[in-house]
């Protein structure tokens, strides 16, 4: 199993990344895990405007660039389109803010964070929702791909349904869906129609999310199945549940700003979970965990959950 999946585009996008979306981490937190988790062999970082940390992320890139640690070209960092831009001829400003935040020139790939599109400067709650035009949000999106500011794009939490209709009209196909996406969520239906379409799947909460707002469930790596195969391959749960991803061909982006957990998350090559334990995952429970109940509202746009995931939950 390489270190990195070849996407659509030819990039290589590197199979573990840091997720960044750690809420609400104390000023300097969230800086200091990058710093660490790229010295700690870190290749890809996934940011977000809406994660409000890019600035701090910046200053980090920025030391790591001038302390020698590694070059601009040695990273692969992705952001997201924040859902008040979504408008086409405020595309190019959502990047350039974040370019700006980053510091830097480019991204290696820029996503549309979700089909939701808000009020521009307004709070992306429910009343100030506005009916998305995901074709004109995405030819803006193919002109920062020409343009070289992204060079790539996608989508992210993107069902099945909306996935077939931005790729009947795409003249850039997206390079990557980022979704929820491991053992106790697998995607089995949409991971077949992107693999089948050369659309690559980047896992957001890899390890699940118990606890987090807006989420529901236990969490899967308490499950006997997963604690099961972890005991006989002598590994944690977590870098089971990261190693399933890994070889159901997605990749994998664990968040954690704890050095011993980021390295531990990191150990996933060099073993590989042999097929016949492979095919005890099937048995798991499927829980979707990010449900997003904070998009619904009875005069909104989504008026259920189901509406939201196109009846994909």
């Amino acid at each position: 199993m390489a270190e990195y999946f070849v996407l659509n585009t030819g990039a290589r996008i590197p199979s573990v990344g840091l997720g960044t979306a750690t809420g609400k981490a104390e000023p300097g937190v969230i800086g200091a895990a990058v710093y660490t988790a790229v010295k700690a062999g870190y290749r890809h970082i996934d940011c977000a405007p809406a994660y409000r940390n890019e600035k701090e992320i910046g200053l980090a890139l920025k030391k790591l660039f001038e302390d020698g640690v590694v070059k601009r070209e040695d990273l692969f960092v992705t952001s997201k389109l924040w859902s008040g831009n979504q408008a086409p001829e405020d595309v190019p400003e959502g990047i350039d803010t974040t370019l700006e935040d980053l510091q830097l020139e480019y991204l290696d790939l820029f996503l549309i964070h979700t089909p939701i599109r808000s009020k521009k400067g307004a709070i992306p709650t429910p009343e100030n929702f506005l009916p998305v035009d995901i074709p004109a949000t995405w030819g803006a999106m193919e002109k920062l791909y020409h343009s070289g500011k992204a060079r790539a794009i996608g989508v992210s939490n993107f069902s099945c349904k909306r996935m077939e209709d931005l790729l009947a009209i795409a003249s850039v196909p997206p390079a990557v869906n980022q979704v929820e996406s491991h053992p106790g969520w697998q995607q089995i239906k949409l991971r077949e129609l992107c693999k089948s379409k050369g659309v690559h799947i980047s896992a957001y909460s890899p390890l699940g999310k118990p606890g987090s707002p807006g989420t529901m469930g236990k969490g899967f790596l308490s499950n006997p199945i997963v604690v099961s195969v972890a005991e006989k391959l002598q590994k944690s749960p977590a870098q089971v549940a990261l190693r399933w991803g890994l070889q159901m061909g997605q990749s994998v982006l664990p968040k954690s700003t704890n050095e011993t957990r980021m390295k531990e998350n990191l150990s996933v090559f060099g073993w590989s979970i042999p097929e016949d334990l492979m095919a005890k995952f099937s048995e798991i429970q499927q829980i979707k965990t990010l449900r997003a109940e904070f998009v619904v509202h009875p005069q909104g746009i989504y008026k259920t959950v189901e509406d939201f995931w196109d009846g994909e939950i």
